[in-house]
This record gives structure tokens, sequence and C-alpha cells, in this order.
């Protein structure tokens, strides 16, 4: 008998439900008869928010609860931000689809200043993310980079009501919500090099649930896909998370692809970065050994020295 109802897990903010609601519309189209239903949760991630990810946990906060939704059966599928996902699926889960990126870049919000090199002498800049905060501290370490959490809206309000000179915030999230009316600046790569996985959307589903993985198929986009294995690759083998300062964005040419990564201090004073290239299918493995490449180099005795500090 065929399939006549799929459930969604979700998280509830309103660019997870976008997203969400994304995939439920292609659902739809592709299998009329079927019927889509979102089942929204909040996650440990959306109730602490005075606290700093770091120290909290990092990515898991954002997808446990979904995760045991999949594994007790209350949903049949979950819809993530890549760039949220561990680089390791619990057992009975795994990776489905991911579906063409949006703007993977990062940018900069503000109400009184033009763009980045406009900001004054010891400009607020609101972001919880520190990948975010050691790049911009490599440009600028004059800048005052402030913990800022919540959904999209939240903090961007927060900007508005003046906590903030500037908020970095993902192009992607804020392009999807059609906020974008505070954005001046969009950082290139050389500046500010994007989470491993940003602006790219994963389906996470039961492994032994072959019939809803044959539904989902026709969502993924084969190209993103690469690129967010190698770059997922990269972020798991430095066993990297939200307590480190971690970049990766993998771009394709043809059958080649491109994968510039970075680990960086606190501080943004040192950095090990480095790129790769290599044949598409090729893609995990190229992650694999540029994360190698750099721990090598020094990242090692970084991460190590900066998990002691998150610990300490």
């Amino acid at each position: 008998m065929a399939r006549n109802k799929i459930t969604i897990g979700t998280r509830s903010s309103p660019l997870a439900m976008w997203q969400a609601h994304l995939v439920q519309s292609k659902m739809q189209s592709l299998h009329p008869g079927l019927h889509v239903e979102l089942v929204p949760m909040k996650t440990r991630g959306d109730h602490i928010l005075d606290v700093p990810l770091a120290k909290v946990g990092g990515k898991g906060l954002f997808v446990k609860e979904l995760e045991d939704a999949l594994l007790d059966g209350r949903c049949d599928l979950a819809v993530h931000s890549m760039k949220d996902v561990p680089a390791e699926f619990p057992q009975g889960l795994m990776l489905g689809p991911v579906l063409s990126r949006e703007d993977p870049r990062d940018a900069l919000l503000s109400l009184s200043w033009p763009g980045f090199s406009a900001l004054p002498i010891g400009a607020r800049v609101g972001s919880s993310s520190l990948r975010r905060q050691s790049q911009l501290l490599a440009l600028r370490p004059d800048l005052h980079v402030i913990p800022l959490r919540g959904n999209v809206n939240t903090r961007i309000n927060k900007l508005i009501d003046g906590y903030f000179d500037a908020i970095v915030l993902a192009a992607a999230g804020v392009k999807r919500l059609g906020v974008t009316q505070h954005v001046v600046e969009y950082f290139d790569f050389v500046r500010m090099l994007p989470a491993n996985g940003q602006g790219a959307i994963g389906i996470e589903l039961r492994s032994d649930d072959p019939e809803t993985s044959a539904l989902l198929q026709p969502l993924d986009d084969p190209a993103t896909r690469q690129c967010v294995r190698a770059e997922r690759a990269f972020l798991g083998t430095l066993q990297g998370g939200c307590q480190t300062p971690i970049a990766g964005y993998a771009v394709l040419d043809g059958d080649h692809l491109k994968l510039e990564g970075r680990v960086l201090s606190l501080d943004g004073q040192t950095c090990f970065a480095g790129s790769i290239a290599g044949l598409l299918h090729e893609a995990e493995s190229l992650g694999e050994q540029l994360a190698k490449r750099l721990l090598d180099a020094g990242a090692a005795q970084l991460l190590h020295d900066l998990l002691l500090q998150a610990h300490g």
C-alpha cells in the first residue's frame, strides 16, 4: 500500500519553520496524494539563550530532540540547517537529501554604519559564533564582539534596540526570511570563510526507512551534497564543534571540487589555513586530507588548547 502520510520534525523558530515548509511544499508537489504534516518542537538550544553555545554543548543542542523524535517514531524525517548538524549521526539515523544551497556568505547588518570598514574603533558587534568572532577580530582587533543568541528576528531586534553597532548573521537566513533591509555588506570568502554546511538544508531520517528515502530522493542536489560532504569530513576529522573556530567551504568546477578551510584562535591572531582540490567523487577524502594537513601544521595543538579553555 502506498504511503499517504509523512511527518516532518522541525525546530519552531521562524527560519526552521520556513525550511520545513519548503520541504513540505516540495514533497506535496512531487507526491500529490501525500499528506505532509509538520511537528514543531523546541530544542535545548532554543531554550538556553543566555549562555554562549560553546559553553553549553555546541551543535547537538539544536538537533537532539528532533533525533529522539525520529528514533521513537514521532516523526519520519527532520529538516536541519546543515551547519547545526554534528559530524556524526546517532546509530539508526542518516543524512538523506541535501537541498540546493542558498547564499553561503555571512552578512553584516547595521542601522548606523554603511559597511565593515566604516565601523568606529571599539564598535560593538553581536555574534555568538566563535568562527565569526575570530575572523572579525583577525580583520579588526579593536572590535568588541559580544555574544548574541536567539532566532534571526530576535537578533535583529537587539540591533534595532541599540545594543549593537552591527551584527553578523548568515546571509541564507536573512534572505530566506526576507529581512535583508538592514544588511549593509556581505563578506567575501577571503575575509570571512563560512561555517561548514552554511546555507544548505539537510534532511535526516531513519536508516531502516527506504520508503521515505525513496520519496525524498528527488529533493537532493548532488552538487551541494558533495560540497557539504567535503566540508563535514573536514570538520569531523578536526573533531570540531561550537567550542572551536573552524571554517570550511567547498565549490565545484565541473567534476572538480575545491575546499578551503581555516582553524583559528579565539582572538583571530593565529590562523591555520589551506585549500585542496580534487575530483568530485573524492569529496570526503579531500576534507579529511585538508584537516590532517592543518592538524600537522599546528592546528592540533591550537584545538587542544581551545578545548582545555572551554572546559576550564
